[in-house]
């Protein structure tokens, strides 16, 4: 069963997450996937806007946990599977929709701010425990999340690792609206075949210059969390954190 499916209606890409029975975790084979669809829709002329959703209750539980305890050196799994498809989404030159259905758990909240629209259901719900799992901020969330929803917001979620619902993230900035399960990809699928109906050349060129003022901070960011997380990973408060999950 593939991990990603693919779709094409009209100028629309739909890549939908699909490993349902993990919560839609991503695994090296998930990360990579979405990383090579993302290059192909970029090179693509035929495809003028991506919509990233998923299949089941989840839209994304974040790392599969497996992973993390797979005897790999952290940087080495970063190479494997993280890194690539933070590079593929950073750079991805086109609009892209999140239709988030369900949970978003860890990179599954914090790719979030790299789509230029946030749809989400209103039961879905999104949390980073990155700090009870004895671990940091990662893929650039310490500087995208202050400044979307600002920096108080922003410590409160990272720090308690609380649930934030998602009426909060549309009144906090994350989310452009927010619909009931069944409209979601009805709403989705209606603003992206608007925003396609324009030249992609125009698309591309727009983004290009919303984005750019934020691209060296994402960089700069990444480094610095990279550099923070190798030290904390495998550490005794991450290892106890992922000790305690098992027995669950």
């Amino acid at each position: 069963m593939s991990v990603l499916l693919t779709r094409d209606e009209g100028r629309v890409r739909v890549l939908t997450l699909n490993r349902p029975a993990a919560l839609n975790a991503f695994n090296d084979a998930l990360y990579n996937a979405v990383a090579v669809a993302l290059t192909s829709a970029a090179a693509d002329d035929s495809v003028s806007v991506v919509v990233l959703t998923a299949e089941g209750r989840a839209f994304s539980a974040g790392q599969d946990l497996a992973e993390l305890d797979d005897g790999r050196a952290h940087e080495q799994r970063q190479l494997d599977g993280f890194r690539p498809f933070m590079d593929a989404l950073g750079t991805f030159p086109k609009p892209i929709i999140a239709a988030v259905n369900g949970l978003g758990i860890g990179i599954g909240c914090t790719l979030l701010p790299y789509c230029d629209l946030v749809l989400m259901s209103r039961e879905a719900q999104l949390r980073a425990p990155f700090v009870g799992l004895g671990l940091t901020a990662e893929a650039g969330s310490s500087y995208l999340l202050p400044s979307i929803i600002g920096w108080q917001t922003t410590a409160q979620f990272l720090f308690t690792g609380e649930w934030m619902s998602a009426d909060m993230a549309h009144k906090a900035g994350l989310a452009r609206s927010v619909f009931e399960a069944p409209q979601l990809m009805i709403e989705a699928m209606a603003l992206a075949t608007q925003i396609a109906q324009a030249p992609v050349v125009s698309l591309v060129a727009t983004k290009q210059l919303l984005v750019a003022s934020r691209m060296d901070a994402i960089r700069a960011a990444r480094t610095r969390e990279d550099i923070a997380f190798a030290k904390l990973v495998g550490g005794p408060a991450n290892r106890t954190a992922i000790d305690a999950m098992k027995k669950k």
